[in-house]
């Protein structure tokens, strides 16, 4: 296959034209890194750029425009770097590649100047951010010149810019997988694949898949590939595709692994060449069964690059889990808490249902993304006395649980969701916000609705 980027120098390219579309994070960091080395570059927005981008491209002086896309300029670009949360369908990505002008994602440009720092890429539908902040937090523990980049931590183009590491730990999501070329991970992380985003990919489940193995596309036997060997999508891709081109090292909690990771009673057994580790999963900080899977994957990562077992054994054990995920916020008179508002669809609420053991209130709702509740039933039958709605339009959830739970209360604000599921709550019962929806039709984002939520918890 033709590489697109063949004719262009990246290392000298002489004030060529570099078109970045869109303007957040990834965007901005892709400019700073652009103008850096030498490109012309001009930023593109159709919407409103947010006054911190704005900022940034203003001290770095990058030229901009935004609620519009100047086309003229634009398609005489020689190279777009294009923000994930971009659609490939949109127009002015349809008539650049129409062109014949390459486009690729900023992780790809990024990528063009690691040099020989190396890259751990964690990609899945659930527990990616969970998985990269422990794999970076083992890292930086054992001593690693390392950093936190990607869909968690500041955008990897600009990491790379203005302080580049030996190693970079990266959360990766498809829509960066879908505009690569040459990126190519050290270490490649695959936990999981469960519809998402089916949106962006004609409805297509084989679509999304696709992209998600393409994290692997690149590597060499110089490369490994972790992944969970007891996921059914992934088990079916592996039918399909070789990956003999890549070292593999599965995990497993199902049966054991001769080169990897498995459970074996509560112990977790990690054989990596010739390392053996064992480690009780009753040490993880990390609780529940998926975050058991998000432990191994980690732990298998940590030790090929060559962290000794006590490191690894200490960062597990102490590792804080990140804000907005399974996040424990307070006791309130017996009843505890727990803000898992990243959960924005329902396999993701699936994962946090799954690991609780005390009966729960349940706040659900948001903005619906095509959802399956029929995913969660048994679980909710299994452990939630009752469900709190906290979104503008709640028809959905309501016939999805009428007949499961006894009883369901509507509310339209985070303060009410925290003093309805309160006043509902007895005792060594847990209320968990984990909505299974999109935040946007009554916050600004899932950040801002589980900060929201800790504030009225704090004021019961």
């Amino acid at each position: 296959m033709m590489n697109i980027l063949s004719h262009i120098n990246f290392s000298s390219p002489n004030n060529l034209p570099l078109i970045i579309i869109g303007a957040g994070e990834s965007g901005v960091g892709a400019a700073i890194l652009a103008k850096q080395k030498g490109f012309n570059v001009f930023v593109s927005d159709a919407n409103a750029i947010a006054e911190k981008y704005k900022h940034e491209l203003y001290k770095y002086e990058i030229a901009f425009e935004e609620k519009q896309h100047s086309e003229d300029k634009i398609l005489q670009s020689a190279l777009v770097v294009k923000s994930p949360g971009i659609a490939n369908n949109t127009i002015i990505i349809q008539k650049i590649k129409q062109k014949g002008i390459p486009v690729i994602s900023e992780v790809e440009f990024a990528f063009q100047y690691c040099g020989e720092s190396k890259i751990i890429a964690i990609t899945g539908s659930n527990g990616k951010s969970t998985t990269t902040a422990l794999t970076y937090h083992i890292l930086n523990e054992g001593g690693f010149d390392v950093a936190l980049v990607g869909n968690i931590g500041i955008s990897f183009a600009k990491q790379v810019a203005l302080d580049p590491k030996q190693w970079y730990v990266a959360e990766i999501s498809s829509f960066q997988l879908d505009d690569i070329v040459n990126f190519k991970p050290y270490i490649a992380v695959l936990l999981n694949i469960t519809e998402d985003h089916l949106d962006r990919y004609e409805y297509n489940f084989q679509n999304y898949i696709n992209s998600k193995f393409r994290i692997i596309e690149n590597q060499t036997n110089e490369d490994y590939f972790i992944y969970c060997d007891d996921d059914p999508v992934i088990q079916q891709q592996l039918k399909n595709i070789s990956i003999t081109h890549t070292n593999p090292l599965p995990f497993s909690m199902k049966h054991e692994i001769k080169n990897g990771a498995y459970l074996k009673g509560d112990q977790m057994m990690l054989r990596i060449q010739e390392e053996r580790v064992s480690m009780s999963i009753y040490d993880f900080a990390l609780k529940g069964k998926h975050n058991t899977y998000n432990t191994m994957a980690a732990c298998i990562a940590a030790t090929t690059v060559g962290i000794r077992k006590e490191k690894i054994r200490e960062a597990v054990n102490d590792f804080q889990s990140l804000a907005h995920r399974m996040e424990y916020v307070a006791t309130v008179r017996g009843v505890d808490f727990i803000n898992d508002s990243k959960a924005t669809n329902v396999n993701s609420t699936w994962f946090a249902l799954e690991s609780m053991t005390k009966p729960t209130i349940l706040i659900l709702g948001g903005v619906d993304k095509g959802n399956d509740y029929s995913l969660i039933t048994d679980l909710v039958k299994e452990k939630v006395k009752a469900i709190v709605c906290m979104g503008t339009d709640n028809k959905k959830i309501i016939a999805a649980f009428k007949n499961v739970v006894p009883v369901i209360v509507e509310t339209a604000s985070a303060t009410d969701a925290v003093a309805q599921s309160f006043k509902l709550a007895a005792k060594g019962d847990v209320v968990l916000l984990s909505p299974a929806c999109a935040s946007f039709d009554l916050f600004k984002n899932f950040e801002d609705r589980g900060n929201q939520f800790k504030l009225a918890v704090k004021d019961l």
